[in-house]
Formats: C-alpha cells, sequence, structure tokens
C-alpha cells in the first residue's frame, strides 16, 4: 500500500504556503500544441479523403479515395486567425458553459445550494463515502445510455464542493464525474452518438449486441468506482498526499461549508433547490425523449437560475450581477475550449486530418486477426485525440474499419466495439476535446496533476478493453 500511496502525487514535507509550487498555465499548453500544430503542417504531407453524401444528408468518406495533396501548411496569420475561428467552433459549448456559470451563481446568492448540501452532508455524517458510488452510477448511466459528456459540466462547482466539505480534494470531483462518464462511452449502451451512429454505417441494427456491452460497463463502471473509493479514502485520511492539495489549499477552501452550524433550510431556499431539481428533471427528459442538447439545456438552465433568483428573494439587479459574476468564473473553461479547438482548426486547414487516418489505417491487412480489433482499438484511441467527437470519429473511420473487418474475417460488431471504446477513454485523457479541461480549470488543477490520477485507472480500462476485443473475436460477437 505504500507503493500505491507514494503514486498519488505526493507534496514536499518541505512544501508550505510561502513556496507554492508553480505549474504550467493551461493557456501556456494549449499555446504549445497550436505551435506544434503549426510546425508539423510544414512537415506532414497533405492528403484527402472524398466524401459521399447518404441519402439522410451524412457525409462518409470513401475508403478507396486517398490521394495526396499539394501541401497547405498553416501560415502565422492562420495561427493567429484559428483562435477566433476555434472560440466560433466551440461556441455551443462556450455559452453553454457561461450560462451555467451563471446560473450557479445566481443560485448561491440565494444561499439555498450551500445550506442544502450541508443538510445533506450531516445527514450522512459517516456515511459519506456512499455518495461516490451513487453519483458515479449516475454520471456512467447518462453516458452509455444517453451520450452525456459535456452537459456534466454544469455539476462540477456542485460536486466540488461536496468534495471539499467531506474531506476529499478536486480530483476526486473531477474523477467522479468524468471517469463515470468515460466508462458509460466505454460500455455504450445505447449511447446514439457512438454505437448508434457506427453500427448504422456499419449496416447492423441499432443497438444490437447490447448484452455484452452491458457486463462491458457493469465491469468498467464498478472499477472506476473502486479506484475512486480507494483513491478518496486515502486523501481524506492524509490530505498532503493528494497532488491537487496545495491548489486546494489556496482556491477551494473556501467552498468548504461548517457541518458544526448548519441551519435549517428556509422556504424560500426549498423554492430555490426545487426549481434547480425541475430542471434538472426537465434536462433529463429531453435528452432522453426529446434529443435536447446544449443549446436546449443552456435555455433549460437560464430559466432555472433567473426564477430560482426570484424565488429567492434576489432583486433584478442582484440576479444581473450575480450572473455576471458566474460568467466571469467560467472565462477559464469557456476560452479553454475555444482553443482546444482551435487544433483542429488547424489540423483540418493544413490537410493532414486525413493523412493521419491513412497512415494509421495501413498496414492493417498484415496484422494476425486475433489481435486486429485490439489494433483497431489503439487506432480509434488515437485518432480520438485529434477528432475528439465521437459521432465525427465515427462518420471518419468507420468506412474504412468495415472492409478491413470483412477482409480478415472478424465481425463488423466487433469493429464497432474496438470504436466505441476506442472512442471512450481517450476523451479524459486528451486536452484537445476542451471539456476536461474545462473541468479542471473550474476545480483550479493542473493538467499534469490530473494525468497522474488518471494513468491507474487509465491502464485498468485499456487492459478490460482489450479482454473483451480478444474474447468478440474468438467467439465472433455479432450479429454479423
Amino acid at each position: 500500500m505504500g507503493k500505491l500511496k507514494a503514486f498519488i502525487s505526493p507534496v514536499s514535507n518541505q512544501a508550505d504556503n510561502k513556496h507554492e509550487h508553480k505549474s504550467v498555465h493551461p493557456f501556456v499548453m494549449m499555446v504549445c500544441l497550436l505551435l506544434i500544430c503549426f510546425v508539423i503542417s510544414y512537415i506532414v504531407p497533405a492528403g484527402n479523403y472524398e466524401r459521399i453524401t447518404t441519402a439522410d444528408g451524412t457525409e462518409l468518406i470513401d475508403p478507396d479515395s486517398f490521394i495526396y495533396v499539394e501541401r497547405t501548411p498553416v501560415t502565422p496569420w492562420q495561427l493567429l486567425l484559428s483562435v477566433t475561428q476555434g472560440m466560433q467552433r466551440g461556441a455551443s459549448i462556450i455559452f453553454f458553459l457561461l450560462i451555467i456559470g451563471g446560473m450557479f451563481s445566481i443560485l448561491n446568492a440565494t444561499s439555498a445550494i450551500n445550506v442544502g448540501i450541508a443538510n445533506m452532508l450531516k445527514n450522512l455524517s459517516g456515511k459519506e463515502f456512499l455518495i461516490v458510488p451513487i453519483l458515479m452510477i449516475f454520471f456512467g448511466c447518462g453516458s452509455a445510455f444517453c451520450g452525456n459528456f459535456e452537459e456534466f459540466l454544469v455539476f462540477v462547482p456542485l460536486i466540488l464542493a461536496i468534495c471539499i466539505t467531506i474531506g476529499y480534494d478536486s480530483l476526486t470531483a473531477v474523477g467522479m464525474i468524468f471517469l463515470a462518464a468515460a466508462a458509460g462511452y466505454g460500455g455504450s449502451i445505447t449511447n446514439s452518438f457512438t454505437v448508434g451512429t457506427a453500427q448504422e454505417i456499419a449496416g447492423l441494427e441499432r443497438f444490437s449486441g447490447m448484452d455484452l456491452r452491458i457486463i462491458l460497463f457493469i465491469i468498467l463502471e464498478s472499477a472506476s468506482i473502486i479506484y475512486v473509493l480507494w483513491y478518496s479514502r486515502i486523501i481524506k485520511k492524509t490530505p498532503k498526499l493528494s497532488g491537487a492539495y496545495e491548489y486546494d489549499s489556496k482556491y477551494n477552501k473556501e467552498k468548504k461549508l461548517n457541518l458544526e452550524k448548519v441551519s435549517p433550510l428556509t422556504s424560500r431556499q426549498t423554492l430555490v433547490l426545487t426549481m434547480f431539481g425541475v430542471g434538472i428533471a426537465i434536462s433529463i427528459w429531453g435528452i432522453i425523449t426529446q434529443d435536447y442538447y446544449v443549446d436546449e439545456l443552456a435555455a433549460i438552465f437560464l430559466l432555472t437560475g433567473v426564477l430560482g433568483g426570484f424565488l429567492g428573494g434576489l432583486k433584478p439587479g442582484e440576479i444581473c450581477r450575480a450572473f455576471e459574476k458566474g460568467c466571469h468564473d467560467m472565462l477559464l473553461p469557456s476560452l479553454m475550449i475555444g482553443l482546444a479547438n482551435s487544433i483542429v482548426v488547424l489540423l483540418s486547414d493544413a490537410n493532414i486530418l486525413d493523412i493521419f487516418l491513412h497512415y494509421l489505417a495501413e498496414g492493417m491487412d498484415r496484422i494476425p486477426t486475433g489481435l486486429l480489433a485490439c489494433v483497431m482499438f489503439l487506432i480509434h484511441s488515437i485518432f480520438n485525440v485529434v477528432v475528439p467527437s465521437g459521432s465525427a470519429q465515427a462518420i471518419t473511420t468507420m468506412p474504412l474499419m468495415i472492409p478491413i473487418a470483412d477482409a480478415a474475417g472478424i465481425t463488423r460488431q466487433t469493429a464497432v466495439l474496438a470504436y466505441q471504446l476506442g472512442d471512450a477513454f481517450t476523451n479524459v485523457l486528451a486536452p484537445t476535446g476542451g471539456e476536461i479541461l474545462a473541468a479542471l480549470a473550474i476545480c483550479r488543477v493542473p493538467y499534469s496533476k490530473w494525468l497522474k490520477f488518471l494513468l491507474p485507472i487509465f491502464v485498468i480500462w485499456c487492459l478490460i478493453a482489450l479482454v473483451f476485443l480478444v474474447y468478440a473475436t474468438q467467439t465472433g460477437y455479432g450479429p454479423m
């Protein structure tokens, strides 16, 4: 156990508040990634696949159409333009985040959320650990069944307050949400964005082969819950073992609630929490039955914040000031989302997105059949760093992978399984998606600390994935 504890970013005993550990600002990291893309646009050859438009308007690549084209390196001017273009590309998520921040700031101004959390935690005294499995099952099911991911950013401030209050750290807060979400994506049961899209491209019945994916989801989710419980238990016992210890001490300690002096909820605060619960319930209903996404959810949360402010006794001016403060608090996460999208803009301008896929897919006909699905998983995992959108990756990669699977004699369902697993885990590893950087920015924790926290469970996920892919290959997982 001592060796395991040593892995969790121990803080030097000589560290104190006078010598705060200096970390790389997230902007610096994103600028470095943009500069790398700028440089490789002059080195990597350019190439394109032709796109075919299906009857429903979906653009799929023609797997036999790849051609090299004249290199189109990114100019310094394009590099500068990519910043605003990335902001525009990620506008829906950015404004979603701003509205989330405004809503929570309004509700916080009524004190309803803090008092409500304090009363809940007081009632759970001695059993606070139950919060971990309960919330992780909720987030995991949201991803596995509905494809939720970006939407979970709304819960980061709330879960952060809970974790700091009960003696966990901000890494636990992010992990409770996004480790569960990654496990849900890995075991996608009825996720329309990933497995649904991929199966349609593969010519499979939508959501077929569900039995194996249910077992996969249970195993991935259980492993994630056990890991977070193990980690949080260590951090609660010895806080300085946390990689986020110094950052939580500086930025998040004011979020800790005093459970010894908990006042009962007032009637106004009860109305505010009821309004918040109704907003969440409508959002879940809309996601499941109406295909709601960030625009619709943002509208719901905006209305929830405004009505919650009035129910909590705030005046119009106070609601506006609280909303403005909440938007300010979400400025850094919003900018991180925009810069992450700038990377995709640069790679597209340089015509090197398709070349990455072409290089990854080349030579797969020489891979032994028993290992082909595992190699597909690796390729999808790598490509997911470049194209961190599940549906976009399915549209781009599956037309290539299905013929390869057919030629090798493995089922198309196995190829879809390799894709869905490859699309899952690097969502919380790679900074290019932006969501994980946004969550870390909300918690004021460096990306490097997250990587160290993530590595053990990431390896476990990959091992589970490889076992299932070998099983699927050997048993002819179907149909088709």
